[in-house]
């Protein structure tokens, strides 16, 4: 990694490359039971691989969320430095072309990592948009988080009750918060639309229509919105390229679970990864 850190790397299945930064052991025990309480899967990441390694792709994974957690960089987690592991994780997986999904904040990453190199075959968002994505939101968020994590160190809390954002207390140390509000105040000045037109590869967009958190006083009043701009953008992503789908009912935890996300994304892979290669070989 950038700071001369290491990240396991693995590879499951043969054909065209994928690269999935998620953790693809399964979670159980207590954990578990917390994760399926809050709608997410347990075994996610493993389900995600799994399923895109028996459709024919070659799935390069590494557990880079989880890294982080291990090995915080609270001074350089910038998308230049975010770009550069991603382009190291898919090199360690013997993939010079490769196409990229992530969720989330993996999710953006991804499209910073698409903005900086010519490596990819495609790019797939999920739960972030493209276009007004909640960049000073999601920094007034970690902003909240780090000043949470400095009051919080040494203490012990009970778990917060599921869905309940505002009685959630942060139990990440300093450092840990503090790489993400280091990304976020990196892309203060990024702009959206100047970068979408430099994107022509393959592109897929979706989200839950019921995506949008609303925070209380303790985070500020933040609303951090994921599906309204999607949906609002809508027309204008797919005029410039874009494959938008808005999914009905569907919130942030649910909209990533492997059921909902393997059918939409398996068939617009493929198709993706076909077009790709025709555009090379012409």
């Amino acid at each position: 990694m950038h700071d001369d850190t290491t990240i396991e790397v693995a590879v499951r299945g043969a054909g065209p490359a994928v690269l999935l930064s998620v953790d693809t052991t399964p979670i159980e025990g207590e954990a578990a039971d917390q994760l399926r309480a809050w709608g997410a899967d347990p075994a996610l990441g493993h389900n995600l691989a799994t399923g895109l390694a028996e459709a024919g792709f070659r799935v390069v994974t590494a557990d880079y969320e989880g890294h982080l957690a291990d090995h915080p960089k609270p001074d350089t987690l910038t998308p230049d430095a975010v770009a550069a592991d991603l382009l190291a994780i898919a090199a360690a997986g013997g993939a010079d072309r490769f196409a990229y999904y992530g969720y989330s904040w993996l999710a953006l990453a991804g499209l910073q990592l698409a903005l900086r190199t010519d490596r990819l075959t495609a790019l797939a968002m999920g739960g972030y948009p493209p276009l007004g994505g909640p960049y000073d939101a999601m920094l007034s968020v970690t902003r909240t988080a780090h000043e949470m994590a400095v009051a919080n160190q040494g203490k012990v809390f009970a778990p917060a009750e599921p869905g309940d954002w505002d009685s959630a207390e942060v139990t990440r140390t300093p450092d840990q918060t503090r790489q993400y509000v280091t990304l976020y105040e990196s892309l203060r000045g990024f702009d959206e639309r100047a970068a979408l037109p430099r994107l022509t590869i393959p592109r897929l967009a979706f989200a839950g229509a019921d995506d949008n958190i609303t925070y209380g006083p303790k985070w500020n009043d933040a609303h951090v919105a994921i599906g309204e701009p999607l949906a609002r953008h809508r027309a204008e992503l797919e005029a410039a390229g874009w494959a938008v789908t808005v999914l009905p009912s569907a919130d942030h935890m649910s909209a990533m679970r492997a059921e909902v996300v393997l059918p939409l994304l398996t068939p617009w892979l493929t198709e993706a990864v076909r077009s790709s290669a025709g555009r090379l070989s012409g």
